[in-house]
């Protein structure tokens, strides 16, 4: 592909060698009409003679010989000792000879130029997997959210405001949790907010998701992962929901939060653009924004793991029937 500012197109070069060599005209001064060098007119008047139309189209710019390159074998290394130590390039280049920005160059081309996506006990990459059919795997997770006295809270009046110095002598006014679950494969999201997180909650919401789910093309859920809280562990009414589902129970690694990674993420973007998205007048006015946010979540805001699809368009790789 030509670069931005090239002065000669395919439709360019061929003007240039009708004009040239059809009718007749010098070199210098059909290249002067078209706004190029003479260099570049010879060139490629010599690469028709030599190949025809054929050699006016562009060719890559990749580098046919790459004398500097470093050797496959060097490369595995850097591989190795960055999955075996977790070093950075800056640490690994004195241990290998070599410059830190090699090293990084190498990593990026391997696809292990962040830290951030490895286990630090195992070495493993953590940062992105994914199950093979929707309804395979549903991520579970509470956040909890502080509640808003009426009026709005020190987002809308400000830190040194009256409001704030009178909250700070009031009643408190508690919190609240959103309970939401995200299906692994799809990114489908539902979410409701409740005054507590025991077992009873967590049960009634886990049904309201399979049916969210089921109304929008996941049928069945197969498995539920969600962290070691003893509403999961050991709650009646949790475990009796998931047989009712015909679901099975899986509970992330103890001190492993990212081994739920999914509702994590959900959890970090619910907070930058639903619960701190805008300062809200009170609860109510919070828990109103929460369905418009999940139907744009679910139907038209652009997920980066999906190609720039809403969760909705893997719905049993099907068209959006809620646009």
């Amino acid at each position: 592909m030509a670069h931005r500012n090239a002065r000669l197109t395919v439709h360019g070069r061929r003007l240039l060698i009708a004009r040239v060599v059809g009718d007749g005209r010098p070199v210098a001064h059909v290249v002067k009409e078209l706004g190029c060098s003479r260099a570049t007119g010879y060139k490629w008047l010599a690469r028709w003679r030599a190949e025809g139309d054929p050699g006016l189209q562009d060719r890559p710019s990749n580098a046919r010989r790459l004398p500097g390159k470093t050797p496959v074998g060097v490369e595995a290394r850097i591989c190795a000792l960055r999955t075996q130590r977790k070093l950075g390039p800056r640490r690994l280049a004195p241990l290998l000879g070599m410059p830190a920005s090699t090293v990084h160059a190498v990593l990026v081309r391997h696809g292990l130029h962040r830290l951030a996506w490895l286990d630090r006990p195992t070495g493993t990459p953590i940062r992105r997997y994914e199950r093979d059919r929707p309804g395979e795997l549903v991520h579970v997770d509470v956040k909890k959210i502080g509640r808003l006295r009426d009026g709005g809270g020190w987002r809308v009046h400000g830190r040194d405001s009256l409001q704030r110095r009178r909250a700070r002598d009031a009643v408190r006014v508690g919190y609240e949790y959103v309970h939401a679950s995200i299906d692994d494969h799809t990114r489908l999201a539902y979410a409701e907010i409740h005054p507590d997180e025991k077992t009873a909650t967590c049960a009634g919401f886990l049904r309201r998701a399979a049916a969210h789910f089921a109304a929008h093309g996941i049928a069945h859920i197969e498995r539920v992962m969600t962290d070691n809280a003893l509403a999961y562990r050991r709650g009646r009414a949790w475990h009796q929901a998931l047989h009712d589902l015909g679901a099975q129970a899986r509970f992330t690694r103890h001190y492993r939060p990212q081994t739920n990674g999914k509702a994590e993420r959900f959890n970090r973007t619910m907070c930058d653009e639903w619960i701190y998205s805008r300062p809200f007048a009170n609860n109510q006015d919070r828990a109103d924004a929460l369905p418009i946010w999940l139907h744009t979540y679910n139907h038209h805001r652009a997920h980066t793991a999906l190609a720039g699809q809403p969760p909705i368009t893997r719905v049993n790789n099907g068209p959006d029937p809620y646009t």
